[in-house]
């Protein structure tokens, strides 16, 4: 491919954790596999542990192996290989920082990369602002240059005020352009097709407002519980976890206005209106409109599993929510009238995340009422582990009978070869590398989807809710599908 505008040296701190093994290597031989990366590109691998390279090499392997979407072909690794690196240094050792400057400089000279950087912050969140001030004072990144970007994962703060600070601290030495804070739900196929659906299709757009749609419901469902991961969910709950980033950025697609054009910051922009319209929660508003919940022990797969309390670095007593579902309106001209429903939990019934726009009914007159029950058109946005979409119409039921039935057209998009959509991380690295940011949150949005939550955490504290228990494999507490049911409404089992 030759020399590339994207040349660079992508250096992943946490270069041995396991976000790297499970996503970030099979993400980048599968780039390599598709030839999707430049000639002059390389990774520095940068770990604590004290291991050799060829080490290195055969655990980063085996990760392929078990993680990969694709089979491993032994020429495309030995290919990804010529371009791997690993390198031991203390996050905190100065010394380390120095080592690894004159590594990457060799390198560039190896790879013809120009000295521009990708810096992958894959570390806990207390090692952000540390291995960003660590860069700079060893003069390992030129203040705010284009040449130099760094990714940070989730969490981007616990609360407002962290990640204000936190913010601060970053973008002293990186702009905010070259600052790339990463939520892979945003790389997923079908997050990405939300906006085509809707701007591409005047069925859709024409309808998408007050006028035509009942509800919204956005749900994410997991059958695992926080696995090795419990202190950090201690501190997070399930409302930072996933309502904070995941669930607020499907929001903002399916509520935005349509952007002047496609420019990355016209698309951020009305994503950040949307989050600037939702109405804050009070401590009544709270009460009434947020349901919190803990997994008990129960049944996935017919086998027993624990309560969120008997897992690993749990307290006993611990009052955190690993379910919540809240109405949330978004008080705008659109979408006023609207309630935006979404629930989000761990040990449910089954895994997926989907959207369902449930439009309004008809009413009930003429011969319809004869026909027997008119169902609503629901369309469902099937985001994972089935990407498609759905959507119900009513018909008239074939034979001398009249009645009418729901019946549906269903596209899946991965259905007849599990591997078409390339994984979330592939695409969201390959844009990384082409300066394209329309995929990652700007600071505002981080911003004002934290002065929300905030509000509901500090309704959480000013009033206690209740935190009912609910046996894992179940689809959360009763009180959830009574947050919908007093609105007669129901949660949608697309």
């Amino acid at each position: 491919m030759g020399t590339d505008a994207r040349a660079c040296i992508m250096v992943i701190f946490g270069g041995t954790g396991d976000l790297t093994y499970r996503k970030l290597l099979p993400a980048l031989y599968n780039l390599q596999a598709k030839n999707a990366m430049p000639d002059n590109f390389a990774v520095v691998a940068v770990g604590r542990r004290d291991i050799q390279a060829d080490a290195y090499m055969d655990a980063a392997y085996k990760a392929l192996q078990q993680f990969s979407r694709t089979e491993v072909d032994p020429k495309i690794w030995a290919q990804l290989c010529e371009r791997l690196y690993y390198q031991k240094a203390n996050f905190n050792d100065d010394g380390g920082y120095y080592d690894l400057k004159l590594f990457l400089s060799e390198l560039d000279e190896k790879h013809g990369t120009g000295g521009n950087r990708v810096y992958y912050l894959a570390v806990a969140p207390e090692y952000f602002p540390v291995i960003v001030e660590k860069l700079y004072q060893n003069s390992m990144v030129k203040n705010r240059t284009t040449s130099q970007k760094v990714v940070i994962e989730k969490p981007f703060g616990r609360d407002l005020s962290s990640a204000r600070a936190l913010n601060q601290r970053i973008t002293e030495v990186f702009s905010e352009e070259n600052t790339y804070r990463i939520d892979h739900y945003l790389g997923k196929e079908m997050i990405q097709n939300i906006m085509v659906l809707r701007f591409a299709n005047v069925v859709f757009e024409s309808v998408w407002n007050s006028q035509f749609i009942d509800n919204i419901q956005i749900s994410s469902s997991e059958i695992v519980g926080v696995e090795n991961r419990g202190e950090y969910f201690e501190q997070s709950g399930a409302l930072r976890d996933m309502v904070q980033n995941h669930m607020l950025q499907l929001l903002t697609l399916i509520a935005m206005e349509p952007p002047a054009n496609l420019s990355t910051e016209s698309i951020r922009d009305e994503k950040v209106k949307v989050l600037k319209a939702l109405e804050h929660f009070t401590p009544q508003t709270a009460q009434e409109f947020i349901v919190r919940g803990q997994y008990g022990a129960g049944k996935i797969d017919g086998k027993k599993v624990r309560a969120y309390r008997a897992e690993e670095k749990v307290s006993l007593i611990s009052n955190v929510e690993t379910f919540v579902a809240l109405k949330v309106n978004v008080a705008n001209f659109r979408w006023a009238g609207v309630p935006f429903y979404i629930r989000t939990g761990k040990r449910m019934q089954n895994k997926g995340t989907e959207i369902i726009v449930q439009f309004k009914r008809l009413p009930q007159i003429l011969y319809f009422k004869d026909y027997g029950t008119l169902h609503p058109n629901i369309l469902s946005i099937k985001i994972q582990p089935t990407e498609g979409i759905y959507f119900q119409f009513n018909v008239k039921e074939p034979g001398i009978q009249n009645k009418i039935v729901p019946v549906n057209m269903d596209f899946c998009q991965n259905c007849l070869a599990e591997d078409n959509s390339p994984e979330a991380y592939e695409k969201l690295l390959l844009d990384v590398t082409q300066g394209d940011s329309t995929l990652f949150t700007r600071w505002d949005e981080v911003e004002n989807a934290w002065k929300f939550v905030e509000s509901i955490a500090n309704a959480w504290q000013t009033q206690p809710t209740a935190l009912p228990t609910y046996a894992a494999g179940t689809w959360g507490p009763l009180a959830a599908e009574q947050l919908l049911v007093k609105d007669q409404r129901q949660w949608w089992q697309v």
